[in-house]
């Protein structure tokens, strides 16, 4: 008797390894598989300029990436004393106007470096929704607090999400046409638009990526939102908020994902790394005991052994 749907997903071709280059951007749920990868060493970027929800942010930063459009003071605003960007997440506020200009900046400078080696570009898109500030008739990728009178919100068409995630391919191509896309729609469900908004939302984003990735080779689709939905499809796999998958369930994407994406190779290092940060974070009674020099000692050599054969590899 089974007791769990299962979703079949076939293997991808090229395959992640400890020599690919991961850039990878989107929501929150994005974050949540960059710190996989961080965890277990693999060369990666995530959000450089924090969490983007909406494929018009994610389109909007590549576009500065590629054209090397650096921001200038008219691109970022003082609220209540904070420093911030309509482009940007608020992890890249500051006090102080050349604060923030340098982050976001130093954002474009070192996505540009990356992105023309990057091997993968994983896209999680989070939602449809979209807010325009009525006074600068502009989109934004985060509305930092300001009052909502301020902005006006749309459902973006499955028409126009497709045309800003081609431009987004587009010009990720610009600067490197060999890397392959991964797409995926994020599990975390936006309850404050409303449950059936959500759903129209999600509904958007899934079908828009279906036209593209249907048809072009390099295009990829990974069934995070799905597995959620229909593998997991149980409360016990969410945060507190009953909106946000909790540990198990990104443990347990994570798990599916290095099934379909990551080389049989690495596996074995990934149970090396594990082994060392496990090591690393282990807390002795006594520091000073003879047992414990000799377990550092030989966690030392096997630090040491792995960054030999991956120089990289920082702990």
């Amino acid at each position: 008797m089974k007791f769990q749907t299962q979703i079949k997903i076939q293997k991808e071709q090229p395959q992640i390894d400890y020599s690919s280059k991961v850039l990878l951007l989107g929501s929150c749920f994005a974050e949540n598989i960059g710190e996989k990868f961080l965890y277990h060493q693999f060369q990666q970027l995530q959000n450089p300029l924090g969490i983007l929800f909406h494929p018009f942010a994610i389109e909007r930063f590549l576009q500065r990436v590629v054209q090397q459009n650096e921001f200038t003071p008219k691109d970022v605003f003082q609220y209540q004393e904070i420093f911030s960007c309509f482009e940007a997440h608020s992890r890249m506020n500051a006090l102080l106007e050349e604060d923030i200009l340098r982050y976001l900046n130093s954002a474009l400078t070192g996505t540009f470096q990356f992105l023309k080696e990057t091997s993968h570009v994983i896209i999680t898109l989070g939602t449809s929704w979209v807010y325009k500030h009525l006074g600068q008739d502009k989109y934004v990728a985060n509305c930092h607090k300001i009052p909502q009178k301020n902005f006006s919100k749309e459902l973006s068409s499955v028409n126009e999400i497709e045309k800003s995630l081609r431009n987004t391919i587009g010009y990720i191509q610009q600067l490197n046409n060999s890397c392959e896309f991964v797409f995926t729609v994020s599990p975390v469900r936006h309850a404050k638009d409303g449950f059936v908004e959500n759903t129209r939302s999600k509904s958007h984003l899934i079908t828009a990526l279906h036209q593209i990735v249907e048809k072009e080779n390099q295009l990829h689709y990974f069934p995070s939102y799905e597995l959620i939905m229909d593998e997991l499809r149980d409360y016990r796999f969410y945060a507190e908020d009953l909106l946000h998958p909790n540990q198990v369930a990104i443990d347990y994407i994570w798990k599916r994902f290095q099934e379909i994406w990551l080389a049989e190779e690495t596996l074995p290092v990934m149970k090396q790394v594990q082994q060392i940060r496990q090591g690393l974070a282990h807390r002795p009674f006594n520091p000073n005991s003879t047992a414990h020099q000799k377990f550092q000692q030989k966690l030392q050599q096997q630090i040491a052994q792995l960054q030999e054969q991956f120089p990289l590899m920082k702990f």
